[in-house]
């Protein structure tokens, strides 16, 4: 994987998502990050993936004692249902990695709960198989800091690259006139972007005044 020059970033046509088990077992013993952060996170990394057409794999570890996949993030994939596995590690699993061979893509954006474990297993054996592995820190969690912040040294030793969900977005969107995308991501940041969502709704509602105003 090329660490400098465009080719380094993310593109839409060449990735694929694979969101591993935002749960409610999971979510009990979060402690690296405020729950809700996380939650507002993967779902908006969930709706980003879907404004670009990003195939999307749910995934979640003995969800009748682990619980289901959590209400908002299933709801941008209503029609899909989670590959449920026993393999802690989701790289073991053949119904998730026979979707990721036949996609052809080679960049690997994961999100997982918890860290140390879901994230950094497949993350260290998916670089060994040769693709290029783009970890989601904001959208991932452990049971403590130091757990996270260990398990992100961890897969940036062994090539992974740590960026935030956000990130993703404007590597994806890369130009504002791509106005396909555009909208849906204006949508996206909205919802999930925090006070830059709250701004860019404000400039909206100046826009729509102004555009009034001229009538």
């Amino acid at each position: 994987m090329p660490k400098t020059g465009l080719d380094a970033l993310l593109r839409p046509e060449d990735s694929i998502l694979v969101l591993i088990d935002h749960q409610p077992y999971q979510f009990a013993n979060l402690n690296s990050h405020e729950p809700t952060m996380i939650i507002n996170n993967v779902i908006g990394l969930a709706k980003t993936a879907k404004v670009f057409n990003v195939p999307t794999i749910l995934t979640t570890v003995l969800a009748e004692r682990g619980g289901h996949l959590i209400k908002g993030l299933q709801d941008v994939f209503p029609e899909q249902t989670p590959i449920d596995r026993t393999f802690i590690n989701t790289w073991q699993d053949t119904n998730v990695t026979d979707v990721i061979k036949r996609s052809g893509r080679k960049q690997i954006v994961l999100a997982a709960l918890w860290s140390e474990i879901c994230l950094a297993m497949p993350a260290i054996q998916a670089l060994g198989e040769g693709y290029d592995v783009f970890i989601v820190t904001d959208a991932s969690g452990g049971v403590s800091m130091e757990a996270h912040d260990m398990a992100v040294r961890r897969m940036v030793q062994a090539g992974a690259v740590p960026l935030t969900w956000l990130a993703v977005l404007g590597e994806w969107q890369r130009d504002w006139a791509r106005e396909a995308t555009a909208a849906g991501v204006g949508g996206v940041i909205i919802e999930h972007g925090g006070a830059s969502g709250v701004a860019l709704a404000w400039e909206m509602q100046l826009l729509a005044t102004g555009a009034k105003a001229g009538a």
